[in-house]
């Protein structure tokens, strides 16, 4: 599991500031769609320096609960921070911020 935690850290950094991805998409980046679950598991693990509030759930969700026991709240103050527009019901609007990937 080593590699692949800095495998996504290594993604994460690559996020410029005002944009977002989804736990998916990093996946998808990996090579394997399926392993979502696992960069779940890396973000809840990664320590200071990697914008883990950068990642969201693939309808725009905030979802890093057992990182931010206030349910969302600091991923989300943290990404206003960054200039990152939302939908009226709170989800990131992904049309005009997604990440898709280095360029």
């Amino acid at each position: 599991m080593g590699t692949v935690f800095q495998d996504v850290y290594r993604l994460l950094r690559q996020i410029p500031r005002g944009q977002v991805t989804t736990y998916g998409q990093i996946a998808r980046l990996l090579g394997n769609p399926r392993m979502s679950r696992t960069v779940g598991y890396a973000l809840r693990s990664c320590g200071p320096g990697i914008p883990w509030h950068r990642v969201v759930n693939r309808m725009g969700g905030c979802s890093l609960e057992q990182r931010d026991p206030s349910g969302g709240a600091l991923q989300h103050s943290l990404l206003e921070q960054e200039g990152i527009p939302f939908l009226p019901d709170g989800r990131v609007d992904l049309r005009q911020c997604m990440w898709y990937g280095p360029e």
